[in-house]
């Protein structure tokens, strides 16, 4: 009887977590498609995105976050963000943390999700990860973003790794990129999003969800060759930060 409880208390906090997803979008709805017409108004966007979506659903889920900065972003300063991934939680984590205004790169597949996924092509650079012409182009729109002084986010795991993964291995993408624009790589570890809201269907619950934010890594030196030795260096921060708890 327990067990059964359980499992209707899970059921009940995810189909909760779709609600805050979609709720404040329908609300705004108008608001937000006029902010997304033009990739000037990107900044209003964001804000919105920041302040009346990522950050009630965090907190209407009961997950509370507590952020340790190492180092400060600057602001009117372009990064490379980069975390593990492993919730559904950590895109708006992750606008939770960053005031800089940011562009996430994500899977095109996360288009098909109704109500989120409209607004997430229009937003988002894309990528295809199986069409090498679509990898090209990302580096492409980056560019463009960049030029516009934001900020990137990639999770370069590529995807969210199996239960029992710790961390994946990373992409070369995020540090490819961090390195033809000479921007800084900002790691950070997200501590509990696996525990309160995993993709494992009958887990998650409230609590804390913690973020380190790491030293960022400077790339102004670094050339294509530095690649792998930059990914694997941010990749061990993460790892070790993980493996800590």
């Amino acid at each position: 009887m327990l067990g059964i409880i359980r499992n209707v208390g899970h059921v009940l906090y995810r189909v909760w977590f779709y609600v805050l997803v979609a709720v404040p979008i329908l609300l705004f709805f108008p608001i937000l498609l006029v902010f997304t017409i033009s990739e000037k108004t990107y900044a209003q966007f964001f804000w919105l995105a920041r302040n009346l979506w990522a950050r009630p659903i965090l907190f209407g889920m009961g997950c509370f976050p507590k952020i340790v900065r190492e180092q400060r972003m600057r602001r009117k300063m372009s990064y490379m963000l980069v975390a593990n991934h492993t919730s559904m939680l950590d895109i708006m984590l992750m606008l939770h943390v960053s005031r800089n205004p940011f562009v996430f790169v994500g899977k095109k597949e996360l288009v098909k999700i109704p109500v989120f996924g409209f607004f997430y092509k229009r937003v988002c650079i894309l990528v295809d990860r199986d069409n090498v012409n679509s990898r090209t182009g990302v580096y492409r729109r980056a560019q463009r973003r960049l030029d516009q002084g934001l900020s990137i986010c990639i999770f370069p795991e590529g995807g969210v790794p199996e239960e029992e993964i710790v961390l994946d291995t990373f992409k070369d993408g995020a540090f490819k990129m961090a390195i033809a624009h000479k921007i800084p790589v900002v790691p950070m570890t997200f501590l509990d999003n696996k525990k309160r809201f995993s993709f494992t269907f009958y887990s998650g619950g409230p609590g804390r969800i913690r973020v380190k934010v790491h030293q960022f890594f400077e790339t102004g030196i670094l050339s294509a060759e530095d690649t792998s030795t930059l990914r694997e260096e941010v990749r061990t921060v993460i790892f070790t930060e993980l493996t800590k708890q």
